[in-house]
């Protein structure tokens, strides 16, 4: 059997186009082993959110895409839902669509003492370089892979 990463990126690559089709984003595909089962999990996302039946009319779609095209012997439960509000920024597309919002960076070695940085996301370019303007009005550059995770910050 091939291994997990190897397994989400075939089952990204034969469902993408199909999702794109129907005005929704692929943010990440995960295969993962929880409490003896196995998980084929993929979340999506659109502009103004994804709604349930969003994640079932996609599930419905791409289920006989994976059955055709993915060798996996093990069985496996198929999900498809939204990563949530405060998701992370993965992909360079989330990064240029969430330009302008407040988002938490982690690093993986802290920068002057501190591993997380809140801000404005204000630019992010093709080299991978993250610009955040703090609520001090301070800018920050970050390069992409520095930072452990990038997430979206909703205040209520």
């Amino acid at each position: 059997m091939a291994n997990r990463a190897s397994i989400a990126q075939t089952a990204e690559a034969l469902v993408i186009d199909t999702l794109t089709a129907m005005g929704l984003d692929l943010v990440d595909v995960e295969y993962v082993r929880e409490g003896g089962a196995r998980f084929l999990r993929f979340y999506v996302d659109k502009r103004g959110g994804v709604s349930i039946d969003d994640c079932a009319e996609a599930s419905r779609a791409i289920d006989p895409l994976l059955d055709a095209g993915l060798a996996i012997s093990d069985s496996y439960y198929l999900e498809v839902s939204s990563p949530g509000l405060t998701r992370p920024l993965k992909k360079d597309a989330d990064f240029q669509r969430h330009l302008g919002e407040q988002v938490e960076v982690s690093l993986y070695q802290a920068r002057d003492g501190v591993k997380r940085f809140e801000g404005e996301l204000v630019s992010y370019d093709a080299d991978g370089t993250l610009l955040l303007r703090t609520a001090g009005g301070g800018e920050i550059s970050f390069e992409k892979a520095e930072t452990s995770r990038v997430k979206r910050v909703i205040q209520f």
